[in-house]
């Protein structure tokens, strides 16, 4: 009986998916409101996401304009991205907020190109360690007669096989953002 990779394949598409998400907030000088997914906004005593009280638009290349439904949030909204690491000062009108993103330094790009970096090279250690998991399952099945000794060779070949299509999708990934960056 070889090893039922499907639980092993999902954990690895969440890392996937995880690392995917993680790119997305970085700012790359271009206006992209999913910088903005990670900051909350105290409303009515919780936490709250700014999609869920504003709607957010990119009018241009460098621009986001969020328009608060309840114009007692704006002051909330502009204080939450003034304390996030966002590094970009907002510009109320008292009816909605401007956050213009400056044009990115060379020295920027470089330090964001090695940010991408380290956050693929994190992702990579996670699928590998969902691999070593998947390959410990197999040994304790081979020692325990559950597998053949075919079956857990066969076994271990499918899972390197799962880790080398995640692990270049990775690296299709952070090619991809960091030529984005480079190239602003």
């Amino acid at each position: 009986m070889k090893l039922d990779t499907k639980d092993y394949e999902a954990k690895m598409k969440k890392t996937i998916a995880s690392y995917s998400e993680n790119l997305s907030t970085i700012r790359a000088g271009r206006a992209n409101p999913d910088v903005l997914k990670k900051i909350n906004v105290d409303y009515y005593g919780s936490p709250t996401a700014i999609s869920a009280i504003a709607e957010i638009k990119v009018t241009d290349a460098r621009t986001i304009v969020i328009t608060a439904w309840d114009k007692s949030a704006i002051k909330g909204i502009e204080k939450a991205i003034l304390t996030s690491d966002l590094g970009i000062n907002p510009q109320s009108d008292g009816t909605a907020i401007r956050l213009n993103f400056p044009p990115t330094t060379e020295e920027r790009r470089k330090e964001l190109s090695k940010q991408i970096a380290k956050l693929g090279e994190d992702a990579k250690v996670a699928i590998r360690n969902i691999r070593r998991d998947a390959n410990d399952k197999v040994k304790a099945d081979k020692k325990n007669s559950v597998m053949t000794e075919d079956e857990a060779k066969q076994s271990d070949k499918l899972v390197q096989d799962l880790t080398d299509k995640y692990i270049k999708e990775i690296d299709t990934l952070t090619a991809a953002k960091t030529k984005e960056i480079m190239e602003i």
